[in-house]
């Protein structure tokens, strides 16, 4: 069977983060706990065979992935096609102060009705055909072996629905935390979830789980 195995990365915890702030493709960095988790999750990845660490090229995920490609002496390559879904306006706001801002458009962007973008950002299904395309293509590049992505919480999200059948408009169930480690197998045929939201290299730390 020609397949790859993903393993799929959310960046360390950020300022924003903790603040719940929406980052979109907004460049901002990890914050101290962000960086720890860096650490702990290329620890934690250190012994795995991995041909390539793809990243999101914002600071906060090419910070988490610098990390695992040095622990892993995997080579490190950037990937436009993961970063964080474009809000347009929302971005640099905080849940509270878009919800006070725009009402009616934070009950869109809430239900997860697919085809709304915020003005000058990206719809849900924009997204979802943006990973999907940029996972088939690295996958391809991988076959028989395996690689990790690092990109953002709804860059994850995309991923499980990808690989289980969620739709777009579906309540989230799952967790995204910060530095979690999931796995996923791709195939030509598509992508099935092998492992989700492992977070025992972090010994309990507390992870933020909203949209980066």
């Amino acid at each position: 069977m020609q397949a790859t195995r993903i393993i799929a990365i959310r960046h360390g915890e950020t300022a924003w983060n903790v603040d719940t702030r929406l980052q979109g493709h907004l460049d901002i960095a990890l914050n101290h706990n962000g960086i720890w988790q860096a650490g702990q999750v290329a620890r934690a990845l250190a012994d795995e065979p991995i041909d390539a660490v793809y990243a999101s090229d914002l600071l906060r995920a090419w910070q988490t992935a610098n990390a695992i490609a040095h622990a892993t002496d995997a080579p490190l390559l950037p990937s436009q096609g993961l970063r964080e879904r474009g809000f347009g306006k929302f971005e640099g706001k905080t849940y509270a102060e878009i919800e006070a801002q725009w009402p009616e458009e934070s009950v869109m962007w809430r239900k997860r009705v697919p085809d709304w973008a915020p003005p000058g950002g990206e719809s849900l299904l924009t997204l979802r055909e943006r990973i999907a395309r940029t996972v088939n293509n690295l996958a391809q590049q991988h076959i028989g072996g395996q690689i990790v992505l690092v990109a953002h919480g709804g860059v994850m999200d995309i991923l499980y629905r990808l690989a289980t059948g969620q739709e777009l408009h579906a309540p989230r169930s799952w967790q995204l935390g910060n530095a979690a480690i999931n796995r996923l197998l791709w195939t030509p045929e598509g992508m099935t979830l092998v492992g989700w939201a492992d977070t025992r290299h972090l010994e309990g730390a507390v992870l933020d789980e909203g949209s980066a």
